[in-house]
């Protein structure tokens, strides 16, 4: 291994440090409105709409014109390239609404996952080919981070070292491109919660996923500075016979990145994998009340776990908007809590708070 290798330059240092610490500010994390056409089409029909463009940017309208304070709880909204360059009713781009309010604009630069041959009904994640040029583009168009999602899975089996290398030079490489390119990488190491097994199986996988991946940015020589991760909570499956308490999952989860994450990351900004809305929040709460040595700020990138009451509120109705809005506001704020650890568990009630979010070998 040379040891003749370069650090990036001190202002894409700055640039690169800067996005990821004004993402991870305390207090604020991650709205994930990044579903695909086919996905949006899924929590559209869940509340009785067709999948069209239209119904599809008339709610990230609802979401990205919910009144300026949203500002004060998400730093940055990861979009989907159909909803980059929407604009709303009145013709104001998308990214400038976000600007408005004081959100980093990001993007989803992968293409979907794949079947990795010869593995144990594995895959990996494509995209890499023209990920340069898409990234100095995205640039350009106003977005400064990105998110790119592998997929790993647990059972008897697997994950197989076959996965795990794949995937984790994957997310090196997807994150040295877009550092090249001035933007922060969020790099998304997924184990999913299918499965039976217990939280001490899934604490195994995570710290042995985690391993791999930041061996392969190192090769890569990828400046953690400038990085976000986003990994999954340490749980049980989703068909284990036993729970695991808050405080558990808090303890499992924390252990696995103390020594795993290097302290140069600025921040983790968890997936909530299915977890109720309430779950996600309370369960992010548990991490940041732990009286233990974490050298990155814990926060949140949520999804489903920030949407669903939001969906069930609207219902495609104009006159459901402004409900929908605040819906959007209470957990998003109640999410800002947790990630300072001063969430008070049952305090926010959504139209969904306590609806189970998983969805079986989730993909989008």
């Amino acid at each position: 291994m040379t040891t003749h290798w370069n650090y990036p330059d001190p202002a894409l240092q700055d640039e690169l440090r800067k996005i990821a610490n004004a993402i991870v500010a305390p207090g604020k994390g991650i709205l994930a409105a990044d579903e695909s056409v086919s996905t949006m089409g899924k929590r559209l029909a869940d509340i009785g709409q067709e999948n069209t463009d239209e119904n599809r940017r008339k709610y990230r309208q609802l979401l990205f014109t919910t009144c300026p304070t949203i500002g004060d709880y998400i730093s940055g909204v990861i979009l989907f390239h159909e909803t980059l360059y929407q604009k709303a009713d009145d013709g104001t781009p998308f990214t400038e609404l976000l600007k408005e309010r004081g959100i980093i604009p990001g993007i989803k630069v992968d293409t979907g996952v794949v079947p990795l041959l010869g593995s144990n009904d594995e895959c990996t994640t494509q995209g890499l080919d023209d990920l340069g040029k898409r990234c100095a583009q995205y640039k350009k168009d106003g977005c400064h981070f990105a998110k790119w999602r592998c997929v790993l899975k647990i059972n008897e089996h697997t994950p197989s070292v076959q996965a795990l290398i794949e995937n984790a030079n994957v997310l090196a490489r997807y994150a040295s491109i877009c550092q090249a390119n001035r933007i922060v990488p969020i790099v998304e190491p997924e184990i999913l919660p299918d499965g039976n097994h217990n939280t001490e199986r899934c604490q195994k996988v995570t710290e042995t996923v985690l391993a791999y991946v930041y061996k392969a940015l190192a090769d890569h020589n990828v400046f953690l500075e400038g990085t976000l991760l986003k990994p999954n909570m340490v749980t049980p499956g989703q068909g284990a016979a036993a729970r695991a308490s808050p405080a558990e999952i808090a303890i499992a989860t924390v252990t696995a990145l103390q020594r795993r994450v290097p302290a140069a990351v600025p921040g983790i900004t968890f997936l909530s994998g299915g977890q109720s809305e309430e779950e996600a929040s309370v369960n992010l709460d548990a991490m940041n009340k732990l009286q233990v040595k974490k050298p990155w700020a814990l926060t949140f990138s949520y999804g489903r776990a920030l949407q669903a009451s939001v969906l069930r509120a609207w219902q495609g109705k104009d006159e459901n908007v402004a409900a929908a809005q605040q819906e959007l506001l209470k957990r998003a704020k109640a999410n800002s809590q947790a990630s300072l650890g001063t969430y008070a568990a049952g305090s926010v009630e959504g139209k969904a708070g306590d609806a189970g979010l998983f969805v079986k070998n989730h993909a989008y």
